[in-house]
């Protein structure tokens, strides 16, 4: 399966899913712009006070952020049949503009994912976004059907339960996919169980026209957006689905809409692959590495060390082990920003030595896991959901082994990993509903797309391909490793942004930070 990646509280720390031993590779490969499970246009009037028209009742909600204010509304469960009464709630939160005379109007936030909290983002971008966007714009954070405070996909229900699917051992053979159906299946279930009819409607198509449903309430005339990673595609999504109602959108760390799902996953096994040699060569070049080189040489150590976990788990804390899978997440986590290497070089000194405490701290922190409150947010089930329904790769025996060799033969390190991973999805209750596709946004007005040229979740040549694909994109490059650039890499990506969002003044063609 295709999946996406979760951009985390410090719009940093994002990585691949380890989920039943399958690798969920981060983002989408598709834009879903249909509607199921019919292909009929929604029949939603934008003047119909029942939906368009609902009043909002703000609260004070300082837990979420000082002087935030929070608010629940109601969307169409199904878009196609929105006169049916089914509902799901949509949790949003907003911090006013600090300027009121200098007020534009809403800033709509998306983190990534899918499967993030915008309502959650507010506590943290509010120190991240340049001076002036506060002052002109309330911020507003949402939670897209699905996730967090919303009308949310649940599974499991225990940590042990949660604890026992992220840790199972990934299939490495056709055999293995098969024998992993017994592992992906209960889960499946569950999450239809435990969610109810709302689990046929998480997908991104539904998600940004709840965000046109969102401006509306809010008294927006056009929609002014920011989205990471992720939601790079639920923005261009909704720039395809209401090109007229586009007022400025910022699309940071851009997916490519158009890739098939084998495509994609062999583009991000290769970006991850190559942030792990540039973190192998800053290790080697300081005094504390616990890898010897040269690069290829310590490569060779890092995945000999995996393959030992993989025949052996490490013990991790007093009541679990290190796995393959969870391992994978420590390692793949820390390579979204290299301020996080210093953690991994820990983590890996302790796993040479046969403690694999580090890497399973790591994975638990890609997982929003702690030892008191055990998964603190549901940003996995929202992730395998959206994945699932969004855009799925061919599970056919054929298909899955071939395009196994091929990500190994990509990426040596993570490709081996990648593979056989289409389980998943191919047990999910509800069909897929999306498929790769360009989007275009034709009328549009102008959208800014950012690629980082480092970036191992959404490789650079993704942000190239979103801003050719959209009729009135215009690419802002930054220069540098990780993932995403606004509010994480330097003034001259803020001052861009900045001046986009509040004057809509563009950066000059090709700029580069």
């Amino acid at each position: 399966m295709s999946g996406r990646s979760v951009t985390r509280r410090t719009l940093v720390v994002t990585a691949v899913v380890a989920a039943a031993g399958l690798v969920l590779s981060s983002c989408t490969t598709g834009t879903w712009l249909g509607l199921p499970p019919t292909t009929a246009p929604p029949t939603v009037d934008p003047g119909d006070p029942s939906l368009y028209g609902q009043s909002v009742l703000w609260e004070p909600c300082s837990e979420v952020a000082l002087g935030a204010e929070c608010a629940t509304i109601q969307a169409p469960m199904d878009w196609a049949q929105p006169e049916s009464g089914n509902t799901i709630d949509l949790a949003i939160a907003r911090l006013p503009a600090r300027e009121p005379d200098q007020r534009i109007g809403s800033l709509l936030l998306n983190p990534g994912g899918p499967g993030a909290s915008g309502v959650e983002m507010l506590s943290y971008f509010r120190s991240l976004a340049g001076a002036p966007v506060r002052d002109a714009f309330d911020l507003v954070g949402f939670d897209p059907r699905g996730v967090g405070s919303s009308t949310a996909v649940v599974c499991y229900q225990t940590t042990e339960e949660m604890d026992q699917f992220f840790a199972a051992t990934w299939p490495a053979t056709l055999e293995g996919f098969e024998a992993s159906r017994a592992v992906v299946e209960p889960f499946a279930q569950a999450c239809a169980e435990n969610t109810g009819p709302a689990l046929a409607y998480i997908d991104t198509g539904s998600s940004a026209r709840d965000m046109d449903l969102i401006r509306a309430v809010l008294g927006d005339s056009e929609l002014y957006y920011l989205g990471y990673s992720y939601g790079t595609e639920l923005g261009a999504t909704y720039a395809e689905l209401f090109p007229d109602k586009v007022g400025r959108l910022v699309l940071d760390g851009a997916v490519d809409p158009s890739l098939p799902a084998a495509a994609h996953d062999i583009a991000q096994a290769k970006g991850f692959q190559q942030a792990l040699e540039a973190y192998v060569a800053d290790c080697l070049q300081g005094g504390t590495c616990p890898l010897d080189g040269p690069v290829d040489q310590a490569l060779t150590q890092i995945n000999a060390l995996l393959r030992q976990i993989d025949a052996q788990p490490l013990p991790g804390d007093s009541t679990r082990e290190l796995t393959l899978p969870l391992a994978m997440n420590g390692l793949l986590v820390t390579m979204y920003d290299e301020t996080a290497w210093s953690y991994l070089t820990d983590a890996l000194e302790q796993a040479f030595a046969g403690d694999g405490g580090g890497l399973l701290g790591l994975s638990d922190w890609y997982l929003d896991r702690d030892d008191v409150n055990g998964y603190i947010n549901n940003t996995m089930e929202a992730f395998v959901a959206y994945g699932c329904l969004d855009s799925r790769a061919p599970a056919d025996p054929a298909s899955v082994e071939a395009h196994a060799k091929d990500l190994a033969a990509a990426a040596p390190t993570f490709g081996e990993y990648w593979g056989f991973s289409e389980m998943l999805c191919e047990v999910w209750p509800y069909p897929q509903v999306g498929s790769p596709a360009r989007v275009t946004a034709p009328g549009a007005n102008p959208i800014l797309v950012i690629g980082t040229t480092g970036d191992p979740a959404t490789p650079y040549e993704w942000a190239q391909a979103l801003a050719d694909q959209l009729e009135s994109g215009v690419l802002l490059t930054y220069e540098g490793h990780g993932h995403t650039a606004y509010g994480r890499s330097n003034q001259c990506i803020g001052d861009a942004v900045d001046a986009y969002l509040v004057e809509g003044t563009l950066p000059a063609v090709d700029t580069v930070c």
